[in-house]
């Protein structure tokens, strides 16, 4: 079981990573929804530059109104800062084909300890697979919406992606991961 889920895992991880490059540098995923550009963006540049020194995640707020609070209507920014420019894009990249492998060979894993039942059918393999793409959109993405976030449409899309994600990857996994010899198939 264990050349299984090795197999499986590494497999799941080149579709994440075939996916990725697909959505990414063919639709345009990326550039659509994380990274879009504003008109005065080197004067923006300056100002953070001067003013963001640290790394983090930080909320930029409109002025409080004496007595009133936060005036209504007025935007909130979210902005994150890594602590690193673009010399340390190859090093970061990097980490993207190790987290998709660590993250499919525990997926593999776990579906290794899945009920028989998941097991004896392919079809409850991908579901399996892609139930924890789903729960990473529940937990992960849709809460990257709100004030300083992203808008809502965002967030969907990135729940869609991680749900897609996994249920491509999904497919292969759950074609290593076979059933069980006692176990007829369909049970």
């Amino acid at each position: 079981m264990l050349q299984r889920v090795l197999v499986a895992g590494i497999l799941g991880a080149i579709v994440l990573m075939a996916w990725t490059f697909v959505a990414g540098a063919i639709l345009g995923f990326n550039v659509k929804v994380r990274m879009n550009r504003i008109p005065n963006e080197r004067a923006v540049y300056e100002v953070l530059k001067a003013n963001v020194v640290a790394p983090g995640a930080y909320i930029v707020n409109p002025e409080v109104v004496p007595g009133t609070g936060y005036p209504p209507g007025e935007p909130v920014f979210g902005l994150q800062y890594a602590g690193f420019g673009h010399e340390a894009a190859g090093k970061a990249v990097l980490a993207d084909p190790a987290i998709a492998l660590v993250s499919c060979l525990i997926v593999a894993w776990l579906l290794s300890k899945a009920s028989l039942r998941v097991l004896s059918s392919y079809s409850r393999k991908v579901c399996f697979v892609a139930g924890i793409g789903l729960l990473i959109a529940v937990f992960v993405d849709l809460p990257k919406y709100g004030i300083g976030g992203y808008p809502a449409k965002s967030a969907l899309l990135l729940a869609a992606y991680d749900i897609i994600s996994w249920t491509l990857a999904g497919l292969v996994i759950a074609r290593v991961m076979r059933t069980p010899a006692d176990v007829p198939e369909g049970s």
